[in-house]
């Protein structure tokens, strides 16, 4: 994998994401929203890798991880992220949200009753793209 490799399954999951929210598949919507910032973070953490350098091994344990937080560190962007956030109410909202996705989220059934499920997954998906904030949008800055 290399970071062209995961800017494009960055762009993927998120189509699939609404792909599948439209199809009434919310579950699988909040999963791959999730997956898509995942991948962006690690065409970060790629872009910091110099061809024919020996990779440093604390970036790489750090690397091999889903916890957007522990990549978003990784990439070296936690300082400006909270600097952005400082000035854009909106992606500090929507940074809140996608945070709290776990790899976890492909064995839970979103709660609640159908309206319930249809929003937690739309939120992902908003949080992700929107246009306002965007936490993809906000990656793509330093990918």
């Amino acid at each position: 994998m290399n970071r062209i490799d995961f800017q494009q399954l960055a762009e993927l999951r998120l189509k699939e994401a609404k792909a599948l929210f439209a199809a009434g598949f919310p579950e699988g919507a909040y999963y791959l929203a999730g997956y898509a910032v995942e991948c962006a973070l690690k065409a970060c953490i790629a872009r910091r890798t110099q061809q024919h350098d020996f990779p440093d091994k604390k970036l790489v344990d750090k690397s091999y991880t889903h916890d957007v937080e522990k990549l978003l560190d990784a990439a070296g962007l936690k300082d400006n992220l909270a600097k952005d956030i400082g000035g854009n109410k909106r992606l500090e909202m929507e940074w809140e949200f996608v945070k709290s996705w776990s790899e976890q989220s492909r064995y839970v059934l979103l709660e609640g009753e159908d309206s319930e499920r249809k929003k937690s997954a739309f939120l992902m998906i908003f949080s992700v793209e929107s246009e306002g904030g965007g936490v993809l949008r906000w990656i793509k800055q330093y990918w």
